[in-house]
């Protein structure tokens, strides 16, 4: 697939909200989601000539999008985990009636606190959904593997989010 720098400018704009989403939502740090959004382009750049069609592109952004939001989680020294009894009750008033944005902010920061394995096929089904063989095919692992991360992934969410966010759940 060749290019000119325009094209190229407008396929960066076209998938920059998908590639920095799922960096964000992997790594939980907007700093750091920049910066492997600019990794994930810049290597799009040297690539582009090698990638066939538009579903082609879409499919390597997010691979690559994965792997490099992966390789900065594994050069962080240590990554504490965010347990439900350290919760900090004062910051969030569980009293409070919580708006959808406040939900919606819970949810994330409670996705952000599952292992690195299950929080990826979290994030690529719901916020991009891609199928499990969709996740299987980017990973490089089999969809029994997928599926059963999205299994155990789904159930430590709502074990988190029973405890975290009571008002909300059943």
């Amino acid at each position: 697939m060749r290019m000119s720098n325009e094209n190229f400018r407008a396929l960066i704009l076209e998938h920059q909200r998908m590639v920095f989403g799922i960096a964000v939502r992997l790594l939980g740090d907007r700093g750091e989601a920049e910066e492997v959004a600019q990794d994930v382009f810049l290597e799009l750049y040297d690539s582009v000539g090698r990638l066939e069609n538009e579903e082609h592109v879409k499919f390597w952004l997010r691979r690559v999008s994965v792997h490099r939001a992966t390789d900065a989680l594994r050069r962080r020294a240590h990554r504490p985990e965010v347990l439900a009894d350290s919760w900090d009750d004062e910051r969030h008033d569980r009293s409070d009636a919580l708006d959808e944005s406040q939900v919606a902010g819970r949810l994330e920061e409670l996705v952000r606190t599952l292992p690195e394995p299950y929080r990826t096929a979290v994030v690529l089904r719901y916020a991009e959904e891609a199928t499990p063989d969709e996740i299987a095919a980017i990973l490089g692992r089999p969809v029994a593997t997928v599926k059963s991360h999205l299994q155990r992934g789904l159930i430590l969410l709502r074990q988190k989010a029973d405890v975290m966010m009571k008002e909300w759940t059943r």
